[in-house]
């Protein structure tokens, strides 16, 4: 009767699961030849009520977007990136803490490619990520092929005169049908001409695969904004507001000047302020189109999840905040400001005040680099635009000052003066970019599973450099750069006085590394959990015994763990990208009940179906529908284990089995419900005492 009822039950809970295999996008593709040199392939994508698709917008550890990989392509080229034909919806989400972006009931996305001529071939996949209001499903491919023969270009002119010769013979000898014939040709123009309707269809309202709204742009430009303030405020640029204000408001006097002649000197000194506030802001903002142009659009997108960019980043601002505490001097080749100098003296008019403004932008480098090098890192990730919008900011910011000093010169008397306070703003930068550097090798050290900077390294080097930042603002501690202040004799002061904003300052620092210090033990820290690495790095942790750790990752290993210990296993189906896990994790796991039983009753095997980690080699295997479909990562192993052994596709998904891989009870899905998940624990656990005896 036991036996039974077992048999029943897992009748019922595979009913169950079935009834929660998800395939809600279904994917076709095509591709159409719109001339001899261009074709487009398009995919179509209907989507089930309730659910929606992501777009190519790339949000760091967020959703899966829309992606495009090619494995193989001969005759043939891409030209350009993969684009949706309409503007994704917009909607922000606090698990990401950003906008992520998608689509509702149908998608298309295209892809154009260049022929070169005769045979061309193309193989590659479309990968893409859907979630509904409760579930995620795990990244899903789709896998194209496609093969044709066109006429080279040489062909196609040819083509093309022969059926004119052949129009115009046929006019000749039916003169009477001469109107019927001239429309007939101008068909014939008009079928050739490359742009033909269905290609015009699929460009987007938006120039950009990846579109950036107003909050967005207007963050960035804020960013820039800030940045270019900070740099005001650094030894190589505050001194030079006043001597070019002067220069502006004196230039073409003398003592010997006549009211009148002041009066226009002013007048003109005016004008070229403003236009060299404005050379300043075309410089930038020309950097910043030159950075768009450089990477491109799909380039920019990889960045803030690309390991090698991320890498390269960490050495950039390593470098800087070196730099920025009297390590060295970041200059630019002094010929190139001798150059420029000399060229602005020899020239009048306009181009002498654009070359004033390229010189300034030259000499302000050894301070304004790191600034921008660090802004540009973080506006670049965000969009195909984000650097103009992020340089227009920095250069306002850059370029306001000389402007109201020229207006309002009468200002410049009440503006603090040059002096060490200017050294205090550089090297406080520094610390900032050193710290900020460490955020960027933990994304390259998370995706190479290197373990290098685990969450307490992470967090001891922050405590350390807020420690010292606090020393150095309150003067223990000095650098190279610092100015010795001396007394009313003429000695050296050994211990100088502590200005009330470099105390508040230090006061703020102290303050955060005493906050950091219990995340050694395991305190989750909310404040920088954004940056520090994620608690499963952790090592040492005091609150271990609460909290619920995998104790497989794969699940042939688990299973036999399970079997030799004769223990029930439970099969978390999750992913780095699923918001709803998340937030299971968060309010479900961290139970103390839910966590000891998790712990200490179950074999917890945790399976990532977006993991990204390449298998030794692609399998393919069958769907349900007789398809073909090639795995590619580890991710996709266990999204097929998934959908084949337990009939679904959404995340998260818990199962619960014995030693031989039987459910011992129905599935569980997302549902914050704590005392509902730990009844369904209980339950099993009952389920395998009962079914083992």
């Amino acid at each position: 009767m036991r036996r039974f009822l077992f048999t029943l039950l897992t009748c019922c809970c595979v009913l169950v699961a079935n009834a929660q295999f998800m395939n809600p996008v279904k994917v076709t593709t095509s591709i159409k030849e719109t001339s001899p040199t261009e074709a487009v392939i398009t995919f179509s994508a209907t989507i089930q009520s309730g659910w929606h698709m992501y777009s190519t917008q790339v949000v760091p550890d967020g959703p899966t977007p829309t992606t495009l990989t090619v494995e193989k392509i001969s005759g043939a080229k891409l030209d350009g990136s993969l684009k949706p034909s309409t503007t994704p919806i917009k909607k922000y989400e606090d698990m990401f803490d950003a906008d992520v972006y998608y689509f509702e009931n149908t998608a298309t996305f295209k892809q154009k490619l260049k022929l070169t001529g005769g045979k061309y071939e193309v193989e590659g996949y479309l990968r893409y990520g859907a979630c509904n209001d409760q579930n995620c499903t795990p990244p899903t491919s789709v896998d194209f092929s496609f093969n044709g023969e066109v006429k080279t270009q040489e062909e196609a002119k040819e083509e093309k005169k022969e059926e004119a010769e052949q129009k115009k013979e046929e006019t000749k000898e039916e003169p009477a049908q001469e109107t019927a014939a001239l429309a007939d040709s101008s068909t014939i123009v008009t079928d050739s001409v490359p742009l033909e309707e269905d290609e015009m269809e699929w460009e987007p309202d938006i120039d950009d695969p990846t579109p950036i709204h107003d909050n967005t742009l207007l963050q960035l430009f804020v960013l820039g904004l800030i940045g270019g303030l900070i740099a005001l405020f650094t030894p190589c640029v505050w001194p030079i507001i006043p001597m070019t204000v002067s220069f502006f408001l004196k230039r073409g006097t003398t003592k010997k000047s006549t009211p009148e002649e002041k009066a226009a000197a002013k007048k003109r000194g005016l004008r070229d302020a403003i236009l060299y506030g404005i050379s300043i802001i075309v410089i930038y903002v020309t950097l910043g189109l030159v950075i768009t142009a450089i990477f491109g659009a799909s380039a920019l997108n990889d960045l803030a999840t690309n390991a090698v960019f991320n890498i390269l980043f960490f050495l950039m601002l390593l470098v800087f905040g070196i730099s920025f505490i009297g390590g060295f001097e970041i200059t630019l080749p002094s010929k190139w400001n001798t150059a420029i100098d000399n060229k602005a003296n020899s020239t009048t008019g306009v181009l002498s005040i654009f070359l004033m403004a390229f010189t300034l932008v030259l000499v302000s480098f050894s301070c304004t680099g790191p600034i921008i090098g660090f802004l540009l890192v973080e506006v670049a990730t965000s969009s195909i635009i984000g650097p103009v919008v992020g340089m227009l900011g920095f250069a306002i910011a850059l370029a306001l000052p000389f402007t109201l000093f020229a207006l309002f010169p009468q200002w410049l008397n009440a503006a603090p003066k040059s002096g060490n306070w200017m050294n205090v703003v550089k090297v406080t930068l520094g610390f900032v970019e050193l710290a900020f550097a460490l955020k960027f090798f933990s994304v390259a050290d998370l995706a190479y599973g290197w373990g290098l900077l685990d969450r307490e390294v992470f967090l001891s080097i922050w405590i350390v450099l807020a420690a010292l930042l606090g020393a150095y603002l309150i003067g223990w501690i000095r650098f190279p750069h610092d100015e010795e202040e001396y007394d009313e004799m003429g000695e050296k002061v050994l211990h100088p006085k502590t200005s009330i904003p470099r105390f508040f300052m230090a006061l703020i620092s102290f303050s955060f590394a005493i906050y950091m210090i219990p995340g050694l033990w395991g305190a989750p820290l909310k404040a920088v959990s954004a940056f520090a690495p994620p608690m499963k790095t952790q090592d040492f942790n005091l609150a271990s015994e609460q909290e619920v750790k995998p104790k497989f990752t794969d699940y042939e290993e688990g299973m036999r763990y399970a079997k030799e210990h004769h223990m029930p296993v439970m099969i978390d189906f999750t992913g780095y990208g699923c918001v709803n896990c998340r937030k299971m994790e968060a309010a479900v796991f961290t139970d103390p009940d839910v966590a000891y039983i998790m712990t200490n009753s179950y074999v917890l095997i945790q399976l990532y179906v977006d993991e990204k980690t390449p298998l030794s080699a692609p399998i393919v295997v069958k769907d349900s529908e007789g398809n073909e479909r090639k795995l590619r990562t580890i991710g996709d192993k266990w999204s097929h284990l998934q959908s084949t052994k337990f009939g679904a596709t959404a995340q998260p998904f818990y199962v619960l089995l014995d030693n031989d891989g039987h459910l011992l009870e129905k599935s569980y899905s997302y549902d914050e419900d704590v005392y509902k998940f730990l009844n369904w624990l209980e339950s099993g656990l009952a389920h395998y005492s009962q079914n083992s005896h």
